[in-house]
C-alpha cells in the first residue's frame, strides 16, 4: 500500500507537466525569418500599392498532409526566404465559415446539408480550385489576381521550390507546369 501511495506521489508532478506542456503553443517553425501569412483581405489590400504574385495555400483542419506541409516544408528555410521574398502568402481553410468578398461577389460557406461535402465547403476555395477540391492544394497568382496554375498535393522543399520558380519567374508565360517539371529534373 505505501509503495503504491509513493509512486502516486512521485507521478502526479510528472503528470501535471505533461498536461502543462500540452496546453502550451507550439513552435511550428524552425526557419530564420518564418514564412509572413496573411489573411486574403490584407494580401489583396498590399497588392494595391506593392503588386506581387499570391500563393495560396487551400488546406482543411483535418488534413495531415497540410499539417506535414506546415511542419516540414514551410518551415525549410529557403522556401520561407524565397516565399516571403516574391509572394504575398495566404493560408485559406477551405471549411471556413467567414464570407468573402473578392471581384465585385460574396463568397460563402455551403453546409453539408446544401451539398457542402462531410464539412462543408467555401465557395471561394470551390473558385480557387476549379471545383477540384484535394488538400493541401496551393494556388498561384499573379499581380492581376489571375490564375496561374493550381497544384495539389503534399510537396517537400525540393519539389516545392521548382514550383515557387515557375510562377515568380514568369516561366509560366512559356512553358507549363510539367514541361518545366520534367527539363528541371
Amino acid at each position: 500500500m505505501m509503495k503504491r501511495l509513493l509512486l502516486a506521489i512521485c507521478l502526479l508532478p510528472a503528470l501535471g507537466m505533461l498536461a502543462w506542456q500540452k496546453d502550451k503553443p507550439v513552435k511550428t517553425t524552425t526557419a530564420a525569418k518564418p514564412v509572413t501569412w496573411y489573411t486574403w483581405q490584407q494580401a489583396v489590400e498590399l497588392n494595391k500599392t506593392a503588386p506581387r504574385k499570391f500563393m495560396i495555400d487551400v488546406y482543411t483542419d483535418w488534413c495531415g498532409w497540410c499539417k506535414k506541409m506546415d511542419k516540414e516544408t514551410f518551415t525549410n528555410d529557403t522556401i520561407a526566404e524565397y516565399l516571403n521574398q516574391h509572394f504575398y502568402c495566404v493560408k485559406l481553410n477551405a471549411e471556413m465559415h467567414d464570407s468573402l468578398k473578392f471581384g465585385g461577389k460574396t463568397y460563402t460557406w455551403i453546409s453539408p446539408e446544401k451539398g457542402g461535402g462531410s464539412n462543408g465547403i467555401h465557395t471561394f476555395a470551390l473558385w480557387l480550385l476549379n471545383g477540384r477540391m484535394a488538400y493541401p492544394n496551393l494556388v498561384y497568382m499573379n499581380e492581376k489576381l489571375e490564375h496561374i496554375v493550381v497544384s495539389p498535393g503534399y510537396k517537400e522543399p525540393a519539389r516545392l521550390l521548382p514550383e515557387l520558380r515557375f510562377s515568380a519567374e514568369d516561366i509560366y508565360k512559356t512553358k507549363s507546369l510539367e514541361a518545366y517539371k520534367n527539363q528541371s529534373n
